[in-house]
């Protein structure tokens, strides 16, 4: 896992919470944004970041997720979970097989297909941001 980074004094309020079931990919994630001057806390399934987000919503700044992973929630219902509990929390969703729309997710996403260049998940990330921002 890898553990939040404070590279930036606003790093805090840039909190990403990134929700990923492939281990090398989750590492990978983190690094970038880490690398960005983001916060990141990683989690390798939507049930252990739902719990998380149940905590700590109010720190985090966007929520990454992969659409499919095991466990009782994939990210499609992640997200939806948090559409409902949390409207203005921006989320960017990923996959390389579906899309919000075949997967469920009833909630405005960022949608970003795998595989992705790190040029593209950045521009993702700040898009998403911004847009929650305006």
């Amino acid at each position: 896992m890898c553990p939040a980074s404070s590279v930036r004094p606003d790093a805090a309020s840039r909190l990403i919470l990134v929700v990923e079931d492939e281990p090398t990919v989750l590492e990978f994630l983190c690094e970038i944004l880490q690398d960005e001057g983001f916060a990141t806390e990683a989690m390798d399934s939507a049930d252990r970041a739902w719990e998380f987000l149940q905590q700590h919503a109010a720190d985090v700044a966007l929520l990454l997720t992969d659409i499919s992973m095991p466990g009782t929630l994939n990210g499609a219902s992640l997200s939806n979970l948090c559409g409902e509990r949390w409207p203005s929390l921006p989320i960017v969703v990923m996959s390389g097989f579906e899309t919000p729309e075949s997967s469920g997710v009833r909630y405005p996403v960022t949608f970003i297909r795998k595989p992705w260049t790190i040029g593209q998940i950045l521009d993702c990330v700040e898009g998403a941001l911004k847009s929650a921002q305006g």
